[in-house]
């Protein structure tokens, strides 16, 4: 049973604190992979937030371009929102498809036989998936799994999981018509390319999650509707899997009526398949135990 670390308190010093309690030290060249969000009304991690984590793993931010529209597509426009946000002041940061992708090969995956990432991964010795849970439009929540997926892959990987592998062309993606499941587990897939990629390379793997600002839209929304759940808090653990299992269960068990609106956004959208899909791939276990900080 995987160990999942939780406090209520959102502070730059908890999120210390959660990855401190993981007992272990990310070594070299430390990729921090999360959202730069859409806008500045986006609901993605804040650089004051983060800032303190990021230096004391003495980590670079990665990041890679989108496969919509919006400010994050094309890279001299992603660094513009890099640069607006404020990203820069607090870290170093990387777009690590700016250059140029390559290819993760997935043996037995449920719809991919590849995952297409990029370049830049390969500069880096371990990386911490920081991570803001909150609903998404498509996968139905985004966590520790859809960061790795999702968020690893370049403009041209992100259009091979949405359309299950049919096309890695961004505009073509979107008219695909790729069931829904097919799309959850072609991220499951993804996350097993570039976690058997890591492990293969001797590169440890690390996953933070700050579940606030819990709003039904993605950070990839530059204009999200307003939260209707107050927030919970952070949850670490070295299992992706019992990380997004453990965030979505509390907000399913909360006493908070304001999580009506994510749970049927989680589960019209039948999020928990990522879960299970990654579970059946051995990428971790469902099964955890809390251990508070609080």
């Amino acid at each position: 049973m995987s160990k999942v670390y939780f406090t209520r308190n959102i502070t730059p010093e908890s999120l210390v604190k959660m990855y401190e309690v993981l007992g272990v030290e990310l070594p070299g060249r430390v990729a921090v992979k999360m959202s730069t969000g859409e806008s500045e009304h986006s609901n993605h991690l804040r650089p004051a937030l983060i800032a303190d984590l990021i230096h004391r793993v003495n980590g670079t931010i990665v990041e890679c371009c989108t496969a919509y529209g919006g400010s994050r597509q094309d890279v001299k426009d992603h660094w513009a929102a890099i640069h607006e946000r404020g990203f820069e002041k607090v870290a170093k940061v990387d777009i690590m498809d700016e250059d140029a992708e390559f290819d993760l090969p997935i043996e037995n995956g449920f719809h991919l036989d590849r995952d297409i990432v990029g370049e830049h991964l390969k500069n880096y010795d371990s990386m911490l998936v920081l991570s803001h849970f909150k609903r998404h439009i498509m996968g139905g929540f985004g966590g520790a799994l859809k960061n790795v997926s999702i968020g690893i892959a370049s403009t041209h990987g992100k259009a091979n999981i949405h359309s299950a592998g049919v096309t890695t062309d961004a505009e073509k993606c979107w008219k695909c018509g790729t069931k829904q499941d097919d799309f959850l587990e072609s991220m499951a897939d993804a996350c097993k390319a570039v976690m058997n990629y890591m492990k293969a390379e001797g590169k440890p793997m690390a996953y933070i999650s700050v579940a606030n600002r819990l709003s039904v839209d993605c950070d990839c929304d530059a204009h999200p509707h307003e939260p209707e759940m107050a927030d919970l808090g952070i949850f670490a653990s070295l299992d992706p899997v019992a990380l997004d299992q453990a965030c979505y269960d509390a907000v399913k068990q909360s006493d908070d009526p304001g999580k009506a609106a994510l749970i049927e956004r989680m589960d019209s959208r039948h999020a928990i398949r990522t879960v299970e899909a990654a579970c059946e791939h051995g990428l971790g276990e469902r099964a955890y135990e809390i251990v508070s900080l609080d």
